[in-house]
């Protein structure tokens, strides 16, 4: 394989075709390596247009610098991160940033790596993009490109991480890996990749045989149904706080087993999906705490724009509002 020629080819590509516009791709954004490290946390497990169009910005603005962001509560870093879900993300990040509010983020892979949340990916991604070092990194678009190009069937990581390492550009680490990053994306896509325009097609070995190169290991979902009552009193409202990992300090309402709600007033029944479950969610009208055992806290309405509410709590709120119930 011409290593220079698909060099050149990716880079002319990415100068015509590539998405320069998104912010954390600007080298004269002001706290740049910070810039980087949010904007690769926040993408781990969301779409690009979400985290641009509803959470980079406001969270930039309310924590702007590593050590703001470590002088902040958890509470108040979860509500800034309030509906991007996976919140393990933002606790790493808020345990990153005590870490190292004082020395600063690390520049080395082998330094970034130790730190909470960072993977071999994202310590490449913050190195690369964040202070121009000529490193390499696998995230999934890449791995598809690389599994693709030299027809890797099953590649261990190391194999991966040898093949990107040979593909690099080092005059141009940060615009390679940039391209590298939207051809998978734009083109080299899991499903119906458009081969036809994909500037490395010349190049690649496994053009003519994707689907023996591309297998998608069917998703596990479950279904499960759960009862949430719903409890008013001196117009506030009941909620708990999560002790669950998944929504640890995050507030929903209390649940209740479905014996309990024999009596209740079901208000509405929701749709709710995260992780692995597609849940089916009863909402009732609760007029005493006799069958609430948790430990119930009671907020305003305007309270609740002050804590950090699961995706879920959101949901219920919203359809109590359309019911006119609080």
């Amino acid at each position: 394989m011409q290593i220079k020629k698909l060099q050149t080819a990716l880079l002319s590509w990415y100068q015509t075709n590539g998405r320069h516009s998104l912010p954390w791709r600007n080298k004269t954004l002001p706290n740049r390596p910070y810039a980087v490290l949010l904007s690769e946390i926040m993408l781990q497990q969301t779409q690009v247009k979400v985290v641009l169009e509803r959470y980079f910005y406001p969270f930039l603005k309310k924590f702007p610098t590593l050590k703001a962001l470590s002088q902040a509560n958890e509470q108040e870093v979860l509500r800034a991160w309030q509906g991007l879900g996976y919140y393990t993300r933002a606790r790493n990040l808020h345990k990153l940033a005590q870490l190292c509010a004082n020395t600063g983020l690390p520049t080395e892979v082998r330094d970034l790596i130790k730190l909470p949340g960072i993977g071999a990916y994202t310590a490449g991604a913050i190195a690369c993009f964040g202070y121009d070092l000529s490193v390499s990194f696998v995230d999934s678009n890449i791995k598809r490109i690389l599994t693709r190009l030299f027809v890797l069937r099953d590649p261990t990581q190391k194999q991966l991480e040898r093949q990107a390492n040979t593909l690099l550009n080092l005059q141009d680490s940060f615009n390679h890996n940039q391209a590298l990053l939207d051809l998978g994306a734009l083109i080299c896509t899991a499903k119906s990749p458009k081969c036809d325009i994909c500037p490395l097609q010349k190049f690649c070995k496994g053009k003519n045989m994707l689907n023996k190169l591309t297998q998608s290991k069917p998703s596990r979902i479950t279904k499960k149904t759960l009862h949430y009552a719903i409890f008013i009193k001196a117009h506030k409202i009941a909620l708990v706080k999560s002790t669950q990992k998944l929504y640890f300090n995050l507030y929903n309402f209390p649940e209740i087993l479905k014996k309990d709600s024999t009596n209740l007033q079901n208000i509405g029944i929701l749709k709710h999906s995260y992780t692995k479950y597609n849940l089916s969610v009863h909402c009732y009208l609760c007029d005493n705490s006799t069958i609430l055992t948790q430990n119930l806290e009671f907020f305003t309405p305007q309270k609740l724009t002050t804590i950090p509410l699961s995706a879920l709590a959101l949901k219920i709120l919203k359809l109590l509002k359309t019911k006119g119930a609080f």
